[in-house]
């Protein structure tokens, strides 16, 4: 998102510069779509060396300071207090910790967990930007008043069809897994729930695209290749965006199960392309789902809440059609035109 917004700010007479974690073989230093990029440290040191840097080269240039915060905080006020300052903020990321280290560093899962209410103390008189009401009422237990978090709805790159019509579904039902299969997304209960699908819809497929190189992934790809469904369940490894387009026009839904998300931007993507979701009712997904109007939160956070969701929309009660329609329409007005509506307003300094 940020890059969209910075191309906007740019056309309406702003200039932007991002500091940003280099990488093996990166320009220090390049001009992208108008903006100046700037490339220190790695992922791990950036947050010292964007400090260095800062202090060194831009501590006269900007009127205002937008720190995005993913999990670890830059502490921009410790060395520009002076500065307008605006937090952007798409998740907290307490339980997320336990998820992505591996058990032999626990203890360092331990101190992330702790450290997170601590820094939002430290920063909780700034203005914030957020992309849902779950990350605001989360920031809002952390002292942040409600009027100080802003909500700037997402976008997403890829273009919503016109109509239905070029939603060409799969002859058999078509589930589609979909993202990084990484522990905080909890990809196994996927395939777990699709066994139990197994049972009512006999005819159905399980479409699992991703990264699976993690741990966690070598743990999912071992669990579908014993399962007595694998001839039924088809993993694509990783995917291009042309190739993400075309799984979700032909899938009939899509399944969420993370813990916890910022919003849920691949469920916005799939309702583009006529695809309704099943995800867990968790922060973030119950934002970017209505429940029973564009998708199905799970009454239960589980493989069984997903099956059950999943039997529901494909032949029970609920009118697919009239979710798809609904899936979008909405879907079509989240865009970065009115996620720039919003942030420019806190453009004035």
């Amino acid at each position: 998102m940020n890059e969209e917004l910075a191309e906007r700010a740019i056309k309406d007479g702003h200039e932007v510069t991002f500091i940003v974690a280099g990488y093996p073989g990166c320009r220090k230093e390049e001009v992208v779509n108008g903006y100046r990029v700037i490339r220190v440290g790695n992922r791990f040191s950036v947050y010292i060396y964007a400090g260095l840097y800062y202090l060194k080269h831009l501590r006269h240039w900007p009127d205002l300071i937008i720190e995005e915060i993913n999990t670890i905080p830059f502490l921009t006020q410790l060395y520009a207090p002076r500065r307008k300052r605006l937090l952007f903020i798409y998740q907290l990321a307490r339980e997320v910790w336990f998820h992505e280290l591996p058990s032999s560093l626990r203890l360092l899962s331990s101190v992330g967990y702790l450290i997170e209410p601590m820094y939002l103390y430290l920063l909780n008189d700034n203005v914030a930007l957020t992309e849902s009401a779950s990350t605001q009422k989360d920031l809002m237990r952390f002292g942040f008043l409600k009027k100080n978090v802003s909500i700037i709805p997402p976008g997403t790159t890829i273009r919503p069809i016109i109509s239905l019509d070029q939603a060409k579904k799969n002859a058999h039902p078509t589930i589609l897994s979909l993202g990084a299969i990484r522990s905080m997304k909890q990809t196994l209960h996927q395939i777990e729930a699709f066994e139990i699908i197994k049972a009512s819809l006999p005819k159905a497929r399980l479409i699992v695209a991703g990264s699976a190189s993690s741990e966690y992934g070598q743990k999912v790809l071992k669990y579908i290749s014993q399962s007595p469904y694998k001839e039924d369940i088809e993993f694509r490894g990783p995917v291009d965006d042309l190739e993400k387009k075309g799984l979700m026009q032909k899938a009939h839904v899509i399944l969420v199960s993370s813990i916890k998300e910022g919003w849920g931007l691949i469920i916005t993507e799939a309702n583009s392309q006529g695809t309704p979701a099943v995800v867990y009712n968790v922060d973030g997904l119950r934002d970017a789902v209505r429940h029973s109007e564009t998708g199905i939160l799970t009454a239960e956070n589980s493989p069984m809440g997903l099956a059950r969701g999943v039997i529901d929309l494909l032949q029970g009660s609920t009118n697919y059609r009239r979710l798809q329609e609904n899936a979008l329409m909405w879907s079509k007005t989240l865009n970065f035109d009115e996620s720039y509506k919003e942030f420019k307003k806190h453009l004035v300094v």
